[in-house]
């Protein structure tokens, strides 16, 4: 198993394209054919997250935060990330970092709170815009299933829990071959006239080039007559945050205390209470603020998040009640749902969850 095999199976669970593009994420340090003796999971790569892996002899470090977020320099030893880069390439310990791409998966950071809080029903609570594209070509008749299938075999056409979806119209295409060209059908120097059907599929973003490379392989024609569009249309199963509801609705103040226990945070940060039952909340782990306006216009009774700065509680506007919990309180069980995915995909294989704390916010 190499530092690669293991990031395959990570990006099963969140692309790497999915990620923000601000984010740094995917291999930080290492060499992707280095073979890997164990998987320490982490919400931070820190240094004592680097001993301990030395510790426990493992020499891959997954963690939810990137580590390298600006541009290094210099390796020095000046400051706490060149120490953790530096000491993780003195030990040749890999570090994987997957941050918003695992924001931004559908069974990611917001599904694990989901979970914790027994939110049921969950829904993306910003989906993902431009994410979605449109491919429509066209094929002889005779050939045409073949390319469908040829496209299907690359993931297009899958939509939420639909595959091999795709529209098709018949009609009449033409085209002169030039004195260099090599058609198919037809000759040289006449117009000719083919009955072919015209294929459309969407497809997400991330799989673009692996779809046009299977439809230029699949297609008979020296030429491919096709077009791209981004579609307007939202992903539902890719984006920020998540809002759901409650089996049974709660009291408010009932509630922020069951949420402060089952997400173990020190403080419960609120606006205003509005003295209303709760039945519908949204969740965003890490910062969340700019995503008040959407949690409002969700409906939802409570928006829990984290990184909320005095006037943006105003923003509850008697609205809503916005919960901070904690930036760390809300992302800590990302690391559980690292370790569940991995040992679910290599069950006999070395992958730990780090005992390390890496919260740097500590409460009197």
């Amino acid at each position: 198993m190499t530092v690669q095999d293991i990031t395959k199976i990570l990006e099963e669970l969140a692309p790497l394209a999915h990620a923000e593009d601000f984010d740094n994420v995917g291999l930080l340090v290492g060499n992707p054919n280095m073979a890997v003796k164990g998987v320490l999971v982490t919400l931070d790569t820190l240094e004592n997250v680097v001993d301990e892996a030395i510790e426990k002899k493992y020499n891959m470090i997954v963690s939810f935060h990137p580590i390298i977020f600006g541009g290094l320099k210099k390796l020095t030893g000046s400051t706490y990330v060149e120490r953790v880069v530096m000491k993780a390439i003195a030990h040749n310990i890999a570090i994987y970092s997957m941050h918003t791409a695992l924001d931004n998966s559908i069974m990611g950071v917001n599904a694990k709170i989901c979970e914790v809080l027994d939110i049921k029903n969950p829904k993306i609570l910003i989906p993902r815009k431009g994410a979605i594209k449109k491919l429509t070509t066209y094929a002889p008749l005779q050939d045409a299933e073949k390319v469908k299938d040829a496209l299907f075999a690359v993931g297009a056409g899958e939509i939420g829990k639909y595959s091999n979806c795709s529209y098709s119209l018949e009609g009449t295409g033409s085209f002169k071959a030039g004195n260099k060209a090599n058609p198919a059908v037809g000759k040289i120097g006449e117009i000719h006239f083919e009955k072919e059907t015209q294929i459309n599929v969407i497809y997400t973003f991330e799989k673009e080039n692996k779809i046009l490379e299977a439809l230029f392989t699949a297609h008979p024609y020296e030429e491919v007559a096709h077009e791209v569009v981004t579609l307007e249309n939202t992903n539902q199963d890719m984006g920020m945050g998540m809002v759901g509801t409650l089996d049974k609705e709660m009291d408010e103040r009932e509630f922020l205390l069951w949420v402060k226990e089952r997400m173990g945070a020190s403080v419960v940060r609120h606006s205003r209470l509005l003295g209303k039952k709760v039945r519908k909340v949204a969740v965003l782990g890490g910062s969340g603020a700019f995503a008040i306006a959407v949690a409002k216009r969700s409906g939802a009774d409570v928006f829990i998040t984290s990184d909320i700065k005095y006037h943006q509680f105003f923003e509850a506007e008697d609205q809503i009640v916005i919960a901070d919990i904690g930036h760390f309180e809300t992302e800590q069980f990302t690391k559980d749902l690292l370790v569940d995915h991995l040992t679910k995909k290599i069950p006999n294989f070395a992958v730990a969850l780090s005992e390390s704390i890496t919260n740097p916010i500590k409460y009197l």
